[in-house]
C-alpha cells in the first residue's frame, strides 16, 4: 500500500463550503504520479494556508481519468480538463490540525510532504509520517459522520438547524448529507409547482418525487438525483421533509421502489417555461409512518388524469390492474365521486404528504373525515381488489385514527360485486363498501 497527501489550497477551490452544501468527495484533482496512483493507496486530505492543516483521511478507489471540468461555484477560476483520482473519504476532523503539529516532529525532517505543497497532488508520505497522521488523528476530533437520526415522523424543525446536524445544501429540493448517511428530501407545493415539481401520491402506493433541476431536462449527472436513485447501494436513508424553508416537517424514511425506481415525466421549466423531461421517484415509505394529532390530513382535491393510458411493460404484471382500460376506470370512478362529493357541498380532498395514500376523501367539518380507496372491478380480479382494498382501508384508519375525532372508511367499486358476502364483510370490520348508484349511502 502507498501513502499519500492531498492538499487543497481554498483560494482555488471552497473545500469547507463544498462540504457545508452537503457534496461528498468521489475524487481529487492530480497532476503526477499517474501511474503509480491505486486502488487502495491512502491519502490524508490537508489545507493549506494560515488556519490549515490536516483535515481528513481516506482511499483511492481506482486510477487517475482525465476529463473536463466544469466551472462551478466552488471552483475560483476554470479548472478546464483535469485527472481525477477517485476516492472515499472515511473521515474528517472537527478542526484541522496544524502544521506545527507535525513541523516539529524529527519523522518530517527529510522528504517531508509538506515543503512541496506547492507543487501538483498527489504528494508522497514515508511509512514514518504516516504513522505520524494516524498518532495526529487518535488525539484529534473526528467528526461524527453518522449522528443518530433524532426526529419523529410528524415533528417539526428549522431547516437551518436541521442541516447544522445532519449537514447537506441549506438550498433546493435534494440534499445529500456529507455529516451523516441521509439524503434529505424535501417537497413543497407552496414553491415546487412554480419549478415544474409536482409531488404525489400515485396509484401504484408510492410517493412520486420530481428531481432536481429547474432548467433543461433533467439528468442523473446531478448528484442529488444520482444519491436519491442510488440511495440503498450507498448506504444512505432517504429523509422526507413537507416544507422547503423555515420550519419543515418531517414526514418520514422513504426508500425508491426496487422493482421500478423512476420514471419520466413532462413538466415545464422554472417561472413556466418550456416543458422538459423531469425524474419522477417512485418512493415507498419505510417503517414509522403515524403522524401526530396535530398534523392536519389532506389538501386539495387533485382531479385524476383520464386520458393517460399506460403500456403494461411500464408497471409489470404485479400491476397489472393499473393499465389500460383498469386504470382509466380507476381514475373516471374517483373524478365522478369526487365530483358528487363537492356537489353535495362536502370538502373533498387528496392525500397530504404526510398522509397514507388513499385515493381522495371528503369532510363536513374538521373533526370528522372520511377516507376512501377506489377499486376498478373485472370477473378476473374481483377478489384480489376487494382483498387489497379492505386491507388498505384498515391500515389507513389506524394511520389517522388520532388525527381526527371520527374517520370513516369508504371502498368505492366499479359495479356491485358479484358475490353478496363482500358487504356484510365490509360492514363488519367497520368498512363501507359501495358502488356507483349508491353516492347517497356514502356522501354523508
Amino acid at each position: 500500500m502507498t501513502t499519500w497527501l492531498l492538499a487543497c489550497n481554498q483560494e482555488m477551490f471552497a473545500l469547507d463550503r463544498y462540504r457545508e452544501d452537503g457534496h461528498g468527495l468521489e475524487s481529487w484533482s492530480v497532476g503526477r504520479h499517474l501511474t503509480e496512483l491505486a486502488a487502495g493507496d491512502r491519502f490524508v486530505m490537508w489545507v493549506t494556508g494560515p488556519r490549515g492543516g490536516l483535515v481528513g483521511r481516506g482511499r483511492v478507489t481506482g486510477v487517475p481519468t482525465q476529463r473536463a471540468s466544469a466551472p462551478d461555484e466552488y471552483w475560483q477560476q476554470d479548472p478546464g480538463t483535469r485527472w481525477y483520482a477517485p476516492l472515499v473519504m472515511e473521515e474528517w476532523l472537527g478542526e484541522a490540525i496544524p502544521r506545527q503539529r507535525f513541523t516539529a516532529d524529527a519523522r518530517f525532517a527529510e522528504q517531508s510532504p509538506l515543503g512541496t505543497l506547492f507543487a501538483a497532488n498527489p504528494h508522497r508520505v514515508t511509512e514514518g509520517q504516516w504513522a505520524a497522521f494516524e498518532e495526529a488523528f487518535a488525539g484529534g476530533q473526528v467528526v461524527d459522520t453518522a449522528p443518530d437520526w433524532h426526529l419523529l415522523p410528524g415533528q417539526t424543525i428549522k431547516r437551518k438547524e436541521l442541516h447544522d446536524r445532519y449537514g447537506g445544501s441549506r438550498q433546493g429540493g435534494i440534499s445529500k448529507c456529507a455529516k451523516s448517511k441521509n439524503v434529505l428530501l424535501f417537497s413543497d407545493p407552496k414553491t415546487g409547482h412554480q419549478h415544474g415539481y409536482f409531488d404525489a401520491w400515485a396509484e401504484d402506493g408510492t410517493f412520486h418525487y420530481t428531481g432536481e433541476g429547474q432548467t433543461g431536462p433533467q439528468t442523473f449527472d446531478s448528484l442529488g438525483n444520482a444519491s436519491t436513485r442510488d440511495h440503498v447501494g450507498l448506504g444512505l436513508a432517504l429523509r422526507l421533509f413537507e416544507g422547503s424553508r423555515g420550519t419543515v416537517r418531517y414526514v418520514g424514511a422513504f426508500a425508491v421502489d426496487p422493482e421500478q425506481p423512476y420514471s419520466w415525466g413532462e413538466a415545464p421549466e422554472t417561472g413556466g417555461g418550456p416543458l422538459r423531461p423531469v425524474i419522477r421517484f417512485h418512493l415507498a415509505p419505510v417503517g414509522e409512518a403515524t403522524q401526530p394529532a396535530d398534523v392536519p390530513v389532506g389538501c386539495g382535491y387533485r382531479e385524476a388524469d383520464e386520458s393517460v393510458e399506460p403500456s403494461p411493460a411500464q408497471h409489470g404484471p404485479a400491476d397489472a390492474d393499473l393499465v389500460g382500460r383498469n386504470l382509466k376506470a380507476h381514475r373516471k370512478l374517483q373524478n365522478d365521486l369526487a365530483k358528487a362529493a363537492a356537489a353535495r357541498g362536502l370538502e373533498a380532498f387528496s392525500p397530504g404528504i404526510a398522509d397514507p395514500d388513499f385515493d381522495l376523501g371528503w369532510r363536513w367539518n374538521t373533526a370528522e373525515l372520511t377516507v376512501c380507496e377506489v377499486k376498478s372491478l373485472t370477473p378476473a380480479n374481483e377478489t384480489r381488489q376487494l382483498r387489497t382494498g379492505i386491507g388498505q382501508l384498515l391500515d389507513y384508519h389506524d394511520r389517522l385514527r388520532d388525527r381526527a375525532t371520527s374517520v370513516r372508511a369508504v371502498l368505492w367499486v366499479e359495479r356491485e360485486p358479484s358475490d353478496a358476502r363482500w358487504v356484510a364483510l365490509c360492514e363488519r370490520v367497520g368498512i363501507t363498501l359501495a358502488w356507483p348508484g349508491r353516492e347517497d349511502d356514502v356522501l354523508i
